[in-house]
């Protein structure tokens, strides 16, 4: 069975350095993943190109485009999720926290994501653990172990690449290893799978209009 890994990065150049961060992250998991004899697609989300739509949806009460939709069932369908911000003002981009805002709170409950990001400086190494980890533990999303940071002076250095190669492999174990709910051979415990909604869709049935109003005569 394929599994699916979307690659959000909010770049806002090309090229990019965090996109040139997202792509190697995102070589080294399919690697990792292949190596386990499994498939892997990977589906990269450029959030540069939607940023008018994410604007949109901010300010429109959340109505989202049919572009942001069909991003936002992306995510919510996918088995992993790597995630590349560069830092402004010291924390994850306006774009990036845009694009995360539009989510149903539910889209990512018990995904497995790798946070990374791109800054020019190495003071900024400290948005990993004080930004992206808060946001997706409100997400309840998985996050593995080992984040990335890349400055400037980090790409192509061997302690990048070992960290890439570190959080890769543990972003592979963790999308492979979905799925298993049962312990020691019983059977799956189906009520402990994660609940996940791309929010763009109606779960329950809904009474039409028309029913609500039969037999009201409107006079009081």
């Amino acid at each position: 069975m394929s599994r699916r890994i979307v690659v959000v990065t909010a770049g806002l150049t090309v090229p990019s350095s965090t996109r040139l961060l997202a792509d190697q992250l995102a070589e080294a998991t399919s690697a990792q993943v292949t190596a386990r004899g499994e498939a892997v697609e990977l589906e990269f989300v450029e959030l540069r190109e939607v940023a008018g739509e994410l604007a949109t949806f901010m300010v429109t009460g959340g109505v989202p485009t049919p572009r942001l939709t069909g991003l936002r069932e992306q995510v919510a369908s996918a088995d992993g999720l790597i995630a590349v911000t560069p830092v402004f003002s010291a924390s994850f981009s306006g774009l990036f926290k845009m694009f995360f805002d539009a989510l149903d709170p539910d889209s990512l409950t018990g995904t497995p994501v790798l946070v990374a990001a791109a800054a020019g400086s190495a003071r900024h190494q400290l948005v990993l653990d004080h930004a992206m980890r808060p946001l997706f533990a409100y997400l309840r999303a998985v996050v593995v172990p080992t984040g990335v940071f890349a400055a400037t002076e980090d790409f192509g250095s061997h302690g990048l690449a070992d960290r890439i190669t570190r959080a890769a492999a543990e972003l592979a174990a963790a999308v492979l290893s979905q799925g298993t709910y049962a312990v020691g051979g019983f059977a799956p415990d189906l009520a402990a799978r994660p609940r996940r909604s791309s929010g763009t869709r109606v779960e329950t049935e809904v009474t039409p209009f028309g029913d609500l109003l039969r037999g009201h005569s409107g006079s009081d």
